[in-house]
């Protein structure tokens, strides 16, 4: 498939994804217009034609196509491409701005807020929201196993157990200091160079929260933080030499 195409196989998939019902060449096209996106009927069709042939997409008559399970796999390695193509060029500019005593000191105060939340949230979670965490934890250790970015799921897992203790104060403190959409994806990056996991430390907490252990689930946090902040220390110590 050329790569002129990309972007419109990106974009095709993505609104199949979003929509429960089956979509023709015409509502696709239409719906890249309103995305911004000048791409002709006739070729949404063409496009389609060969999605259909590598199953990413499935004609259902004349009702217009579905995305495929397949297809759902290729979207979410795309998507993660994406991430990687514009959070690489990124990493560095961003560790250079920011201070190593930066980091440290939100981590540092990261664990004094999300120990008490994880101590609340083995207390006070319900069972739909340790069916999320399990979830989102699966899902991270998948994306982990294909060395594909999880700084999202990380997000979402600390969120889901802020929400879980059921104490707003500390739970909007948390995303004051997160900075998720800057930190999180330069938090996995450093990890990686010093070949950390984050996926370990949210298992042993999702473990303690659903033994509705508090205790366990506020030393699963301490650790999970301490070793956040073992690895940036490690990060810089190697970024020194």
């Amino acid at each position: 498939m050329p790569r002129k195409n990309d972007n419109y196989v990106y974009e095709i998939l993505t609104v199949l994804a979003e929509k429960a019902e089956p979509l023709g060449s015409g509502q696709l096209s239409q719906s890249m217009h309103l995305k911004g996106f000048n791409v002709s009927e006739a070729t949404v069709g063409r496009i389609l034609s060969q999605l259909d042939k590598k199953n990413m997409t499935e004609k259902l008559g004349f009702q217009g196509r579905i995305i495929t399970n397949w297809g759902r796999e290729e979207l979410v390695r795309m998507q993660n491409l994406q991430e990687l193509r514009r959070f690489g060029n990124q990493f560095i500019e961003i560790l250079e701005s920011l201070k190593e005593k930066d980091l440290l000191d939100i981590l540092t105060a990261r664990k004094a807020i999300e120990r008490e939340l994880a101590r609340l949230a083995a207390l006070y979670s319900t069972e739909a929201e340790i069916k999320l965490l399990e979830t989102v934890l699966l899902e991270q250790q998948e994306l982990s196993v294909r060395k594909q970015l999880t700084a999202e799921h990380d997000v979402k897992f600390h969120k889901t157990i802020a929400s879980a203790g059921k104490n707003k104060v500390l739970a909007a403190a948390l995303d004051l200091i997160r900075h998720d959409a800057k930190l999180s994806p330069i938090l996995e990056y450093i990890r990686t160079q010093v070949g950390g996991e984050l996926v370990v430390g949210h298992s042993e907490i999702v473990k303690a929260i659903k033994l509705r252990d508090p205790d366990q689930a506020e030393r699963a946090m301490i650790q999970h933080i301490e070793s956040l902040i073992l690895d940036v220390k490690r990060y810089w110590s190697i970024a020194k030499i």
